[in-house]
């Protein structure tokens, strides 16, 4: 009997994974790891002041030491690098920007995570110039895929992991629990990203996606970049000496494929970014699993209590995920109650 049987292995059920078998549970995973999982794609960013007013990202000033504190010891556990500090150069594309940059530059609340005094670096032979330029302090960039593929060897090495897709047909309830094949458990946590609105138990809650389409980039040699910047499209550095560039959001796609429109928007916006020639070395999509109120999905099911969800972390997964996951990783084992933000109990008929 296991303790939990987590179904998906994307960065939501890697971190609750790694929390409960931290916490000394017996945890089992469910993946078929999907090639166009949301965490496979995302650059893994943390980016602390977003959006065209520039706010502090929700809870940023709780979530970023928690998310650096679970990478570094997610590093020491796996051997690998995991966590990049890196400045973001913020594009500023009008003297309306450039005086809310600045208003935002004077309040205290804001001095740990943004500046006036922007360093292009080797941006700067490269950039189409925009009006003007800001920097934020304390972002990060995550390799949140090597995160789950590591972390994945862990699990298959001590045979934890399932490689198979849930069949929901199969799942049955019991009283002390589930049962899934051989697979038994007193607990199932659904972190299965945008896949949930397939879900029967689950399917009814605001989970609504967003398709992003990414390129990852070459550039010429010479040419060689060590800070992200946000300028008509994000442009990453990686750890192979390629950049991750993204992404444009779509809410009325019709697959998860990446499709002609995507490259071609990713194309304009690059070449109106920099002048740099570029080598597209892939070009991929994926769904982001996003919710109406922008806040995860966290809770049991309602009249199903051996059933629970860990969703939603959306396009900021990579600073969300840590803190979350330890918040429901405490709730599950009934040692705190969940904030009502993030309780799927705030939405009508999931009390």
């Amino acid at each position: 009997m296991w303790d939990y049987l987590l179904i998906g292995q994307g960065l939501a059920g890697a971190l609750l994974a790694y929390l409960l078998r931290t916490d000394g549970h017996k945890v089992a995973v469910l993946d078929d790891a999907q090639p166009r999982g949301a965490t496979r794609v995302a650059a893994g960013l943390i980016n602390p002041v977003t959006g065209r007013h520039f706010v502090k990202s929700w809870r940023i000033d709780e979530l970023l030491p928690f998310a650096r504190s679970t990478y570094r010891a997610l590093e020491s556990e796996l051997g690998v690098p995991l966590y990049h500090e890196r400045t973001i150069i913020r594009a500023l594309h009008s003297i309306e920007e450039e005086n809310n940059w600045l208003g935002r530059c004077a309040d205290p609340g804001y001095r740990a995570y943004i500046s006036d005094e922007a360093g292009l670096g080797a941006y700067g032979d490269w950039i189409v110039p925009p009006h003007g330029f800001g920097a934020v302090k304390g972002g990060a960039q995550v390799e949140v895929g090597t995160l789950i593929n590591k972390y994945r060897e862990v699990l298959e090495s001590e045979g934890c992991l399932f490689r198979e897709s849930i069949d929901y047909t199969k799942l049955i309830l019991t009283d002390d629990g589930v049962r899934y094949g051989n697979i038994q458990a007193r607990q199932l946590v659904f972190c299965e990203g945008h896949w949930t609105r397939e879900n029967p138990f689950f399917q009814s809650l605001p989970l609504i996606g967003d398709k992003g389409e990414i390129f990852i980039v070459r550039f010429p040699a010479g040419v060689q970049f060590d800070t992200i910047l946000k300028h008509r499209v994000f442009i990453v550095p990686l750890a192979d000496s390629s950049y991750w560039i993204g992404s444009n959001y779509d809410s009325r796609f019709e697959s998860d494929a990446p499709t002609e429109q995507g490259r071609g928007w990713l194309e304009q916006n690059l070449r109106r970014t920099l002048t740099c020639p570029f080598e597209v070395l892939a070009h991929r999509a994926a769904i982001r699993p996003t919710v109406r109120d922008r806040r995860p999905l966290l809770g049991r099911h309602p009249q199903h209590a051996q059933l629970a969800i860990f969703n939603g972390l959306g396009a900021k997964g990579a600073s969300l995920g840590p803190f979350w996951a330890r918040h429901f990783a405490d709730y599950l084992q009934e040692k705190t109650t969940l904030d009502p933000m993030v309780d799927i109990g705030r939405f009508s008929g999931w009390r």
